[in-house]
């Protein structure tokens, strides 16, 4: 289904790349955003140029769709929205801003694309809203185009921690988990890792994302990680919530001083359920597991994960390899 100006392919692909687009902003801004979820919007005209292109920046900022059109509006060029493209259904509740669908309303589009539905109950049946008066609006589903399996990918994804969140009462798991050659998940005597530069720049990427970091008490004992965001550059003012399993209650006041410190929100947990479902209450779309092959065993025997990232160390001159897993049935 592809109505607007051109040919069916032609209009498509202008479609294709918007959504794209969109995509990409909403990629930069994720783990800025909770507890909300990550989303982009952009705006184009009646011939498929690009007006405007936003991301939501976190809560209590205007969401993508709103935010796009005052851009628009304070560059001169909202009298010329025709058709509004978003990763996520547009919303139609008031929350800490008003509904994304009045604010499409103002405008004059037509044309609504959105890649998802909305999982959040409160927050649903923007489409219909639109739909009632008397814009076209369509899901990315329903695009006849090559890339439409890869789009709905990338947005499915960008989605998934807070869609787990709402629908599960817990944060989306990613676990990180590190090889040698050997099989062997600690360094050698001396080292902190084993990892070449491109694995950690992953682990902190994946660190970055993060709302909060889940360890437990050994791998605290074990080198006092730091758990903060060294090799890209973190999101400003971002403070994650880290996490400790500690039923003996090993972990010194010290090291939870100096994690404060560092910019973290240490807690300690006796009960891995009930931290995760604290989590979830806090506002936390994603949690990265970072810890010894205890914990991380209990997760995959349990299937209490969603993402399995693993890292194998790789011979000498050559790079590490890296598998990133999805769990379809997760707890």
């Amino acid at each position: 289904m592809t109505p607007g100006n051109g040919s069916g392919d032609q209009r498509a692909a202008v479609l294709a790349a918007a959504f794209r687009h969109a995509l990409t902003l909403a990629g930069m801004a994720e783990g800025s955003t909770a507890p909300n979820p990550t989303v982009a919007c952009v705006l184009l005209d009646v011939a498929g140029q690009t007006l405007v292109a936003a991301a939501h920046p976190g809560t209590g900022h205007p969401h993508a769709e709103a935010l796009a059109i005052r851009m628009a509006r304070e560059a001169g060029l909202a009298d010329r929205i025709a058709t509004v493209i978003v990763t996520l259904e547009p919303c139609n509740h008031h929350g800490r801003t008003g509904p994304c669908t009045e604010a499409i309303l103002t405008t004059p589009a037509r044309e609504v694309w959105f890649a998802l539905p909305d999982p959040n109950p409160v927050a649903s049946g923007g489409s219909e809203r639109l739909r009632r008066a008397g814009l076209t609006v369509c899901a990315l589903e329903e695009l006849d185009h090559p890339d439409r399996a890869e789009l709905l990918a990338k947005a499915t994804r960008l989605l998934a921690p807070f869609a787990c969140r709402v629908q599960r009462g817990r944060p989306f798991i990613t676990v990180k988990q590190a090889l040698d050659t050997v099989g062997s998940m600690f360094p050698p005597p001396g080292q902190k890792t084993f990892t070449g530069p491109e694995a950690l720049t992953l682990a902190h990427r994946l660190r970055r994302r993060a709302d909060a970091i889940l360890t437990g008490s050994g791998t605290v004992l074990a080198d006092r990680a730091a758990f903060t965001v060294r090799h890209v550059p973190d999101i400003p003012g971002k403070s994650r919530i880290l996490c400790i399993l500690d039923r003996r209650g090993r972990v010194d006041a010290a090291y939870l001083e100096e994690a404060r410190q560092r910019g973290l929100r240490p807690v300690v947990a006796h009960d891995l359920a009930t931290c995760l479902q604290d989590l979830g209450a806090q506002g936390c779309n994603e949690v990265l597991v970072e810890a010894g092959p205890v914990l991380l065993q209990t997760l995959r025997q349990i299937g209490l994960w969603d993402e399995w990232v693993l890292i194998r160390q790789a011979s000498p001159g050559q790079s590490d390899h890296i598998t990133i897993t999805s769990n379809t049935h997760p707890v």
